[in-house]
């Protein structure tokens, strides 16, 4: 039970509901959602699945076994579909008559079963490539050593052992499946892509006849450098594959067909390499095969798509001036045709519409936060408007505790232009008050900082620790045009950092900021600013908290896994003509101007930005006698995912604020 609070807490932040928006029932009657809780003293999660009538009323619990149900899908006999340690299980949609239907031996993920309920889709891991010493010489069965010769040899947080993940088929008759097929047999590729790809990646058409698969067709040193997805199509029947975006050398993801199955869209992004590029949404005819690109003369990137009912429109988020927003596209009879001026931003306010669990008739229903809410879900009419409430899983918790003001600023920078900033007050905060105020950096570094909810980075639990917090929209964010977005490239030192500093000293002329009480956090390329304004601040801050930050560059290049990246925004460091990053904007060679107490973070299995940077800046702060302190997570990645862990950041994190500003 929650106690009675005046303001949250790390220990309060754990014990919301996480809320995830699954499907609506085939007859548009029930919301089907997730809610994910943590249990701190067993150190994991639990995740049940509950149902709630669109038109409003109690929330039903529907699942009561221990694990996570999830990969929910609604069957066109008012049943619903779900995956449960491994396997499809159907039941109705009150949470009655669940039945295991399958039993694949060594269990199934990402598992979709096709339209007419005649296959059923998923992936599993495949052995292909030799990696371990025992794998080259069996008679050493206890050697661990891993034997590399090529790049790509990890990724994220785990190590390449020769295995990828594949995309399956399998006939299916009411739980009876047939032998099941590897439509990538001995390709070296993932499908779902590594290593935040889902069921998004591997789609039914319309008609059951084929199997749509997203995937990078390349290996080692050319996977590395890369970003070149394409979208497969692989025909049941011919048991043969083709390549739907051949000449596309960007992402290419998300693929969705329209309801009839005549039109297929998905995101693309046009440069290879660019991971941040601009999100387009392209449609192709599948009659003609002609591509058509519906926003290529709008000035924004797309996050997500969905099609209408109707297949008249499609609905998709973009950020628009720090907030993620609904939009939708109205379809011309030439798609050719469509341009920007049929784009229409259908909600608008201090939130963020996350994602989308359904249509209903004249609705959708879509999952929102803002910075003093995580996610609940809502429903939006067709033709837009003031999002609705539908669920409301932590109102008894935000009902107890007094709640953040949000102020949204538009700051001048050094170089003229507007930029927007968030300011976070206290839930008590008084104006004759002077309180000690935080720069928030964020990372990416081209990610939107919006009205997002973290259990990490969470602007309400700073504030309410008596913090006032800062948090510029710099340049490198999306939602302010694709020129503001594409112009930190090559510039991290510079431009963005100058913005963070018109920020903060923009604030600091309120009379409730106390100026000697200013600390700045951030994590990744976050970290990295942090680290960059240790060395060139001037004396403007009190403390410093860096998360996973790249503090050298030279050796984040040589160490970091996904090169694209690296190559597009900094370049590799042999080359003259990134010499003014590896120079100019390369926090280790301001070390000799650090001055100043910091909190260095690091994941032990951060394979983006590696182990060496935060034992760099550590060792650097130490040896210059510097009050620092480092928090070490030999077991997490570039981010925190374990509860007692999270707890423990949170409370360092504070700790350290309370110590030092």
């Amino acid at each position: 039970m929650t106690m009675a609070q005046d303001k949250m807490t790390p220990e309060l932040l754990w014990q919301l509901g996480r809320v995830s928006g699954e499907t609506v029932t085939a007859d548009g009657k029930t919301v089907i959602y997730g809610v994910t809780r943590y249990n701190i003293a067993e150190n994991k999660s639990e995740k049940n699945l509950y149902a709630i009538p669109l038109a409003g009323g109690e929330a039903r619990q529907i699942t009561q076994q221990p694990g996570a149900e999830g990969g929910v899908a609604a069957l066109q006999d008012g049943q619903i579909g779900y995956a449960y340690k491994g396997q499809w299980w159907e039941m109705n949609a009150d949470g009655s008559g669940a039945v295991q239907k399958t039993n694949v031996q060594d269990g199934m993920q990402n598992i979709r079963r096709s339209p007419d309920g005649k296959h059923i889709l998923f992936s599993k891991e495949v052995k292909l490539r030799k990696v371990s010493g025992s794998d080259f010489y069996p008679d050493l069965p206890k050697s661990d050593v891993q034997i590399y010769d090529n790049l790509n040899y990890r990724h994220w947080d785990t190590w390449e052992d020769g295995s990828f993940q594949h995309v399956f088929y399998a006939t299916y008759d009411n739980g009876q499946t047939g032998t099941p097929v590897d439509i990538m047999e001995g390709e070296p590729y993932d499908c779902p892509q590594m290593p935040f790809g889902g069921a998004e990646d591997m789609i039914w058409s319309p008609d059951g006849t084929s199997i749509l698969y997203v995937c990078k067709k390349k290996s080692g040193k050319d996977y590395a450098v890369s970003t070149n997805t394409d979208i497969y199509e692989y025909n049941l029947a011919a048991r043969s594959t083709r390549n739907l975006t051949e000449g596309m050398p960007g992402y290419d993801m998300a693929p969705a067909f329209s309801p009839d199955g005549r039109y297929l869209a998905w995101l693309s992004m046009a440069r290879d390499g660019y991971e941040a590029d601009k999100n387009d949404i392209v449609v192709m005819d599948r009659n003609s095969g002609k591509i058509s690109n519906l926003t290529r003369d709008w000035d924004g990137t797309a996050a997500a798509i969905r099609w209408s009912n109707d297949g008249q429109q499609l609905f998709f988020l973009a950020v628009v001036k720090g907030t993620e927003q609904l939009h939708a596209i109205s379809l011309q009879k030439d798609m050719a045709a469509t341009t920007a001026k049929h784009i229409r931003q259908l909600t608008s306010g201090d939130f963020d519409i996350t994602g989308f669990a359904g249509q209903a008739d004249n609705q959708l229903v879509v999952s929102r936060t803002d910075m003093n809410h995580a996610t609940e879900l809502f429903t939006v009419g067709l033709s837009g408007g003031e999002p609705q409430p539908l669920t409301s899983v932590n109102k008894e918790v935000y009902d107890k505790i007094g709640l953040c003001k949000i102020e949204k600023r538009w700051i001048k920078t050094t170089d003229g232009k507007e930029m927007l900033t968030w300011v976070i007050f206290p839930p008590d905060f008084d104006p004759a008050k002077k309180y000690p105020t935080l720069l928030y950096c964020q990372g990416g570094p081209q990610a939107p900082l919006s009205q997002f909810y973290s259990y990490r980075w969470n602007f309400q639990l700073m504030a309410s620790q008596g913090y006032i917090v800062v948090a510029p929209n710099r340049r490198g964010m999306p939602g302010h045009g694709v020129e503001w977005n594409a112009s930190i490239s090559k510039d991290w030192g510079g431009q963005p950092i100058r913005d963070y500093l018109s920020a903060i000293d923009a604030v600091s002329q309120e009379p409730y900021v106390d100026k000697s009480r200013l600390g700045a956090v951030g994590a990744s390329y976050g970290g990295y600013s942090v680290y960059m304004l240790a060395g060139v601040h001037n004396n403007r801050f009190k403390t410093f908290i860096a998360h996973d930050g790249l503090f050298d560059l030279k050796s984040w290049y040589g160490t970091t896994e996904e090169l694209w990246f690296a190559n597009w925004d900094i370049g590799a460091w042999w080359d003259a003509a990134n010499n003014k990053s590896y120079q100019e904007f390369n926090p280790s060679n301001f070390a000799n101007k650090w001055n100043t107490p910091i909190l260095v973070i690091q994941g032990g299995r951060d394979f983006r930005v590696g182990i060496e940077q935060g034992l760099q800046a550590f060792q650097l702060a130490q040896l210059k006698g510097l009050k620092s302190k480092l928090l070490y997570f030999p077991e997490e990645n570039h981010w925190v995912l374990s509860a007692q862990n999270a707890l423990v950041w949170q409370r360092e994190f504070f700790k350290w604020l309370e110590e030092t500003l």
